[in-house]
């Protein structure tokens, strides 16, 4: 069962200097932003919380609290209703955390909390941060998700559940068969409230309520509340107090970047910019599924590390996927807006939209994902001439300013002083050479692009990006030919672990393995011909037989046609031989 780890003893928490026997990370010593600085001065120990609580708060690595902290959990650990707007990344889910295990009792073994999240990745990092926090109360944290066995969850809540987290159609499904007893739940919160308030989701969250006690506590919290919020709250919660914490709605550490490109240049695009930014890891948004796998694999044929996820894969691939690289196996990660919300990678300071949002409430969610609790980020946007009225539309609805990408971006904007980023660009594994691959263009991710479209006002063309010679400027060609060339030669120093020799012999290898391919595929080709042409012989003996028989059955119809005539010609001789009739005239009645 997921559960929390057991209280400590009891002679830690009654020392007085507890605090230094705790094993607390090392200070993150990167620059933070205000919006998660511009506080009030209040430290853990002021908010009157349990002194285990304030354990998994430090071994957290939670030094002070940021200003949504501080707004919220004071007023929730009245048991008022709270309706809470922040920013991505400032802590709202430590804010929600924290008074909700403040005021379980360990002593009643039913659920007393539950969580309800949008996605399931989401619920997996919210239900790890409830074992991290509370591992000293003697709490126990279960998760529960659709694509799960509902046996494992029925067995789990067999035991004493105090904290359930998930998502709300599996919750209600748990409820529904008396599964999950939520007659003590009197904590109800809703992360990502936006998300989970839209149609899709609001008949099961108003279904869901009618198994809580009347004498519950409703927090939401999330970046965007739409209109639909406003209805909830007058149905669903009594006089909440209302944070508003958006005086601007984008991330102050994130610095925004578009690069003007066309359709078939955007992989090419991607491949200067993976050359000459510092990441250390990198989400990459695209507007499908279908162009989320497809783009996976032109960088992995590129040569870098790839990872995908989306709404279609097996949830344990999913699952698979997101602790991979939120544990540092692999540098970019390629999704569909799966991730927009809630996902916390401290390591991500790179976003790119590879395809631009249609709306600005997935933009501010995207690029959220980078510039975590105040830090450093960037974002950058791969807009075609299609994109255009969508840049400005959103610039005006979230009331910032995204630029035009520079030739050079400065590492300072995005990547830590004391290091927070890798300290080169990517390199990729088995390429030769000092020239950059051309741009390839794949007819799966290419779509006919206007010729020479008339650029809107402030866009520049990306970086790296080919053009038209006959419009280039000398300068403008050796800044092009500067971003095609890489930093290293076939005869320079190890690129990734990796020698010149042993690059070709990697090179040899997978000549020789694409071979063995090609003659695997053209036994298949040669199979599939057997078979076809096994089918068209079938095919021709049926049709002959069909015709023997057409042709059999039409020679019995002569023949019985042969045989009537016959028997008419013969008649009766008194009346007159043929027809009986005598000499044609009609038969006298």
């Amino acid at each position: 069962m997921s559960t929390a780890t057991e209280s400590p003893t009891s002679a830690l928490t009654n020392n007085g200097d507890w605090k230094s026997q705790l094993n607390i990370p090392q200070k993150d010593d990167r620059p933070q932003t205000e919006d998660v600085t511009a506080t009030k001065g209040l430290e853990w120990e002021d908010m009157q919380l349990r002194r285990e609580l304030l354990m998994g708060i430090f071994e957290a690595g939670f030094e002070k609290p940021s200003p949504i902290q501080e707004e919220a959990i004071p007023v929730a650990l009245t048991t008022r209703d709270v309706l809470a707007r922040a920013k991505n990344g400032t802590g709202k889910t430590a804010a929600f955390i924290i008074p909700s295990l403040q005021l379980i009792d360990t002593a009643i073994p039913k659920v007393q909390v539950m969580l309800l999240v949008p996605t399931r990745e989401l619920a997996l990092q919210t239900s790890q941060v409830c074992k991290l926090l509370g591992k000293h109360l003697g709490v126990n944290v279960m998760v529960t998700t659709g694509g799960t066995t509902l046996k494992d969850d029925i067995m789990r809540l067999s035991e004493a559940v105090h904290v359930l987290v998930g998502t709300p159609g599996r919750i209600l499904d748990l409820a529904g068969k008396g599964v999950a007893d939520l007659s003590k739940c009197t904590i109800f919160v809703m992360d990502e409230a936006d998300k989970l308030l839209s149609p899709e989701f609001t008949p099961v969250i108003e279904e869901l309520l009618g198994f809580l006690p009347e004498n519950r506590q409703v927090m939401l919290f999330s970046a965007t509340f739409p209109m639909i919020v406003k209805d909830f709250k007058l149905k669903h919660m009594r006089s909440p107090y209302e944070i508003n914490l958006m005086d601007e709605l984008t991330l102050r550490g994130v610095t925004q970047y578009y690069a003007f490109v066309e359709e078939r240049q955007k992989v090419h695009c991607l491949n200067t910019l993976f050359s000459k930014l510092q990441i250390n890891q990198s989400i990459i948004f695209c507007n499908s599924t279908n162009r989320v796998e497809l783009l996976a694999k032109k960088i992995t044929e590129l040569g870098y590390s790839c990872f995908y996820s989306h709404a279609k894969m097996l949830q344990a691939h999913r699952n698979r996927v997101f602790h991979d690289f939120r544990n540092g196996a692999c540098r970019n990660l390629v999704c569909s807006d799966l991730l927009t919300r809630g996902i916390d990678i401290q390591a991500v300071n790179v976003v790119i939209n590879f395809d631009f949002p249609k709306n600005s409430e997935t933009y501010l969610h995207r690029i959220g994902r980078s510039g975590r609790f105040g830090h450093l980020g960037l974002a950058i946007n791969l807009i075609t001439y299609e994109d255009r009225f969508n840049l400005y539309r959103i610039e005006q609805e979230l009331g910032t300013e995204i630029q035009p990408i520079p030739q050079t971006i400065d590492k300072n904007l995005y990547v830590a002083p004391s290091g927070g980023g890798s300290s080169e660009p990517q390199t990729s594994t088995g390429r030769l050479g000092s020239q950059a691959l051309p741009p390839k263009q794949d007819t799966r991710l290419t779509h006919r692009a206007p010729q020479q479209p008339r650029l809107p006002p402030q866009v520049q063309p990306a970086p790296g990006t080919p053009t038209s010679q006959a419009q280039q400027t000398p300068q403008q060609q050796q800044q092009q030919q500067a971003t095609q060339v890489y930093a290293t030669t076939p005869n320079g120093p190890p690129r990734n672990g990796l020698t010149p020799v042993q690059q070709q012999q990697m090179l040899a290898a997978q000549q020789a393995q694409q071979a063995q391919q090609q003659q695997q595929l053209f036994a298949l080709q040669q199979q599939q011909q057997q078979q076809q042409q096994q089918q068209q012989q079938q095919q021709q003996r049926i049709a002959q037989q069909y015709q023997n028989a057409q042709a059999t059955a039409m020679a019995q119809q002569q023949q019985a046609a042969a045989m009537i005539a016959a028997a008419r010609g013969q008649g009766h001789p008194a009346r007159g031989g043929r027809g009986g009739f005598g000499r044609g005239q009609p038969q006298p009645r």
